[in-house]
């Protein structure tokens, strides 16, 4: 007796149905794949927080005084934390979206999701060289540095995850993703909420903390 060998394969086996949500209610292993990443990601910051507070414990005024004047919340940087938090409500509603099967309202969200996020990165960087020119730059001593190093890094993680989101914009043109087949979408909205957040942190720390 011939049997067909793909028969056996269990359908849970295949590549496809690796990506299509837990039909009991579990995780998927992409949703937790950027959970177990996104751990790392806390201490790693944790790590960068840590090292900020005990300088600024350490230094006998912070910020220095030629810098007290420097960061300014407007015209820059409180827009652009704006912006940043909006991407992290548009970057939900498309994750809403896409579960209801609407994909029209899935890629219109995931679109400004992408646009917010370069614009912020955009007005991070003019938000640099303006700083620059006034004097604070990466070698302007342990302010400089930390400053440099915590929105840098953040920076990083922020094009990293426009690239991340326009991946899944253009999948999403593709039509791959439905109510059923979408932890990819999942995975990135994870990945930006928490860059959100990291950012509310940073914002909270380095322009809304008295200085001393």
């Amino acid at each position: 007796m011939t049997t067909d060998s793909h028969a056996l394969v269990p359908v849970e086996h295949s590549p496809i149905a690796g990506f299509a949500h837990d039909s009991r209610g579990g995780i998927s292993n992409p949703v937790l794949g950027m959970l177990l990443f996104l751990t790392s990601e806390v201490m790693f910051f944790g790590g960068l927080f840590a090292a900020y507070f005990s300088v600024r414990a350490n230094a006998p005024q912070w910020p220095p005084e030629e810098f007290r004047a420097t960061l300014q919340i407007l015209p820059l940087v409180g827009p652009a934390t704006i912006l940043l938090i909006l991407s992290s409500f548009t970057c939900q509603f498309a994750v809403w979206a896409i579960r209801r099967d609407d994909r029209t309202a899935f890629l219109r969200n995931m679109t400004v999701t992408v646009a917010l996020g370069i614009t912020f990165l955009l007005m991070q960087g003019t938000d640099y060289v303006t700083l620059g020119s006034e004097g604070l730059t990466l070698s302007s001593g342990t302010f400089g540095t930390t400053y440099y190093t915590l929105t840098g890094f953040h920076g990083a993680h922020v094009f990293g995850g426009v690239i991340m989101l326009s991946v899944v914009l253009y999948r999403g043109m593709a039509g791959q993703f439905s109510s059923r087949h979408h932890d990819a979408v999942e995975g990135a909205s994870l990945y930006w909420h928490f860059v959100d957040v990291v950012w509310i942190l940073l914002f909270s720390l380095l322009y809304l903390l008295p200085g001393r």
